[in-house]
């Protein structure tokens, strides 16, 4: 047998910290065969020599098939308004990797990134990392030096297994279970939600943010005797009049929220998080507060005339609360032009088939990243989720922008929607332009 090409038996060198930070990047996406692989053996064990104890801040772990983002930035949003210290945690970025690690709302620098990349690599010694498990160790080491008050974590997959979850957290929130990563999650909402409410912990308060839990939750929160919150039975939601208004069982109080780009039932749960960590504090400013706070890319304004909104929503769940948000604004003499571009993985037809009730025309990129679909296997796959859809194929998803912007009348609407690389390359196309 020939001797393994050099390139393929040299393990790759460490950067060092005089490198830059996409250096680093490309050396933890290249020291683990797997860009995926769950357990939290391999991360327990360097998060014990980096932290021999439990950090001291207060820790809130956020998973749910979405829904996480809206509802970590609204809970940051609400306990910095009420005074205290927050570092977030999220997953995936848009356009840089600092978007990740926020501390009191700010993006981290590349300096302090690398710094603490450096640290955890001195710290795995020769165990082996994703490159998701490395930032979220770094995340760890950055939050513990800001000395931040309030960590607040955005689980990456599902949330037994994944890395987050180490850390056992002091409040936990499930923002909802629907389908999704079924190669790593299962393919029915029972699995799911098991997955999910691995972050719960015996006797910590949590939070369910959706209707009908599944039972493989409910079975959990039992079994640790979890203090539950969970819409429609000890907080509830009601949109149906002009306002939007937040009510909690046992108490008087009718909160009004304001009308914002993010998911409601995420909104309600970071307020029903932070009256649960903050009990004493007025809730006379949280209206305000929301009303302030933007998700980057999840439903987010571009343009207007025609007026023009990304969204990361990747799945028939998301495509779901898209399609009735749309259908809320569209007028009746404009069209609706959806800009698709999606990942293989994922359940384009049932994306399509959630989206087309409202959707007059389809403008299809293809996506130049790994696992994107070309524009002509996505054609394929929209044409079979149903019959008589207007579709226009474009190599890139910034040229199927530009089509639909040619399209398009001052008073129609044009979503761009399908994954993060979509929203990614639609925001960098609109600022070039």
């Amino acid at each position: 047998m020939p001797p393994k090409a050099d390139h393929l038996s040299r393990r790759p060198e460490s950067p060092g910290a005089g490198a830059t930070l996409d250096q680093w990047l490309s050396y933890l996406e290249a020291i683990h065969p797997a860009e995926i692989d769950l357990g939290l053996d391999r991360v327990l064990m360097v998060l014990r020599r980096l932290f021999p104890r439990k950090p001291k801040a207060r820790i809130i772990t956020v998973a749910g098939t979405n829904g996480k983002g809206s509802a970590v930035a609204c809970l940051e949003a609400l306990l910095l308004a009420a005074g205290r210290t927050t570092g977030a945690y999220t997953s995936p970025h848009l356009q840089r990797y600092n978007e990740r690690v926020r501390v009191n709302g700010k993006d981290i620098g590349d300096e302090e990134l690398i710094a603490a990349f450096a640290e955890v690599e001195a710290a795995r010694k020769s165990v082996t990392l994703t490159y998701f498990e490395s930032g979220t160790l770094a995340a760890f080491v950055l939050l513990a030096r800001a000395g931040v008050e309030d960590w607040i974590l955005e689980v990456g997959l599902g949330g037994r297994l994944d890395a987050v979850n180490v850390l056992d957290p002091d409040l936990a929130i499930i923002t909802s279970v629907d389908i999704d990563h079924v190669a790593f999650l299962g393919n029915d909402r029972e699995t799911i939600g098991f997955e999910k409410a691995g972050i719960l912990r015996p006797g910590i308060p949590a939070i369910y943010a959706d209707i009908d839990p599944p039972r493989s939750v409910l079975q959990q929160v039992a079994a640790q005797r979890v203090a539950l919150q969970r819409l429609d039975e000890t907080y509830y939601v009601d949109n149906t009049g002009s306002e939007v208004v937040l009510r909690f069982r046992g108490s008087d109080l009718a909160l009004s929220l304001p009308t914002v780009p993010l998911p409601v039932n995420s909104v309600a749960a970071a307020v029903a998080a932070f009256r649960e960590l903050e009990p004493d504090r007025p809730l006379d400013s949280v209206a305000g507060v929301i009303a302030r706070v933007r998700a980057p890319g999840r439903f987010e304004k571009l343009a207007s005339h025609p007026a023009v909104y990304a969204d990361v929503g990747h799945n028939p769940h998301a495509a779901r609360w898209l399609a009735a948000r749309l259908e809320s604004m569209k007028s009746p003499a404009a069209r609706l032009l959806a800009v698709y571009g999606a990942l293989s993985d994922k359940d384009v037809e049932g994306v399509v088939q959630a989206m087309s009730p409202v959707v007059d025309q389809w403008y299809l990129g293809g996506l130049d990243c790994p696992r994107g679909l070309p524009v002509e296997a996505l054609g394929e796959r929209v044409a079979s989720a149903g019959s008589g859809l207007d579709i226009i194929e474009c190599t890139t998803v910034s040229g199927a922008l530009q089509a639909a912007l040619e399209s398009a009348n001052p008073d129609d609407l044009i979503i761009a929607f399908g994954s993060f690389f979509t929203v990614a390359e639609i925001r960098r196309f609109r600022e070039v332009e």
